[in-house]
């Protein structure tokens, strides 16, 4: 039954593509309505992408109270970050294509059971990212409209500034609060895309490289085949694969690097947070869920690279397990080269001087904890 899958990588960027043509980037793929689209995408990204961190940030340190003090500087960094990620991603949307090019190309390539058992993980592998990124939106959101709701007086959801009184006036005040929620709702869609992409693509990647480790490994026990004509079809997969690889690398290189600091920044603010300043419950609420959310959105693209560094590193092994020694001079020098080719480390880095692995990732929740020890001595 397993082999009767149908192999198509691109499936998994079906969500994706849905949020980026809600997100006004994808306009290359919209066909008829163009300037309506293009209309749509200015007003949206004026509105939401440039005023949404605008209003956070005119506000910031000049709050009632210290709790609303912190909750406006986390989302301010978070929805910046959010917004410069998805501006650079919108920016480089043309890659995509030239990424699901080359899926497809590797995509041919898979046979046998064994190749699309590793498919059929893949899979279940994404569904469960899916699940994790739901499931950390869904609580943030969840308690600050549950911290929102539950204060006496008339407020925000987050901290804000507007350029009208919301205070005394309820027609203003409903403005006010629709705005905050349609525009969280929009960032959290920038999010979920900045986020998840990467982490499939490399998930996809992986599980590509394996089944290229497989289909190496199988090079020369069918005397059916031709086996010189077998190896250089699984040097240019390797070839196609490492294209992909620094594809996927310039295309998240610089967001990845902004999420990182953020994630550092913002998770140590959280917990400093937590632990001296917020007493109010449904705030304590969201910031637990906030300074779990913020390590987590960063885990599977971290954990997903290094996967590719491992798989990546270890077909040169799968090269001498095949069927070699009883081959030809020609086959053995073009096996000699691929083995050099397969042994250059491949390590996808982000902003050029972290890697996308999960050193960095238990670093920058190192990075949080070291300011968390200044603000504890700042506070002594």
């Amino acid at each position: 039954i397993m082999s009767e899958v149908t192999v198509d990588s691109l499936v998994f960027f079906r969500s994706h593509w849905t949020v980026w043509r809600i997100l006004g980037v994808a306009h290359h793929r919209i066909g008829s309505w163009k300037s309506l689209y293009l209309s749509y995408s200015i007003l949206m990204n004026v509105l939401v992408t440039a005023c949404y961190p605008l209003h956070l940030g005119m506000m910031l340190f000049r709050n009632r109270s210290l709790t609303e003090d912190i909750l406006n500087l986390t989302t301010f960094a978070t929805c910046t970050a959010c917004s410069v990620k998805c501006l650079i991603y919108g920016y480089n949307i043309h890659q995509v294509t030239e990424m699901e090019r080359l899926l497809k190309l590797l995509d041919k390539r898979v046979a046998g059971q064994v190749q699309h058992a590793i498919y059929g993980q893949v899979k279940l592998q994404l569904r469960i990212v899916l699940y994790v990124f739901i499931g950390i939106y869904m609580p943030c959101g969840l308690f600050a409209e549950l911290s929102f709701l539950f204060k006496e007086e008339r407020g925000l959801m987050y901290p804000a500034w507007f350029p009208f009184d919301w205070l005394n006036s309820t027609r203003n005040y409903y403005i006010a609060n629709f705005y905050q929620i349609g525009g969280i709702t929009f960032q959290l869609l920038q999010n979920y895309v900045s986020d998840c992409f990467p982490a499939v693509v490399l998930c996809l990647i992986s599980s590509h490289v394996k089944m290229l480790y497989k289909r190496l490994e199988d090079v020369g026990t069918d005397p059916d085949k031709d086996t010189e004509r077998e190896l250089e079809d699984c040097i240019t997969d390797h070839k196609h694969l490492l294209e992909l690889f620094r594809r996927v690398e310039a295309f998240m290189s610089l967001p990845m690097f902004i999420q990182f600091t953020v994630t550092a920044l913002n998770v140590c603010i959280g917990i400093a947070a937590l632990v001296f300043f917020v007493t109010e419950p449904m705030a304590r609420m969201y910031l637990i869920f906030y300074s779990m959310a913020m390590p987590l959105q960063i885990f599977p693209s971290c954990y997903f690279g290094t996967d590719n560094e491992y798989w990546l590193g270890r077909l040169h092994y799968a090269a001498f397990s095949c069927n070699w020694h009883t081959q030809n001079r020609s086959f053995k020098r073009k096996m000699m080269l691929f083995v050099e080719q397969a042994l250059k480390k491949s390590t996808a880095v982000a902003g050029g001087m972290m890697r996308i692995h999960l050193d960095t990732f238990f670093s920058t929740l190192k990075g949080a904890y070291s300011l968390f020890t200044i603000i504890i001595r700042m506070r002594k």
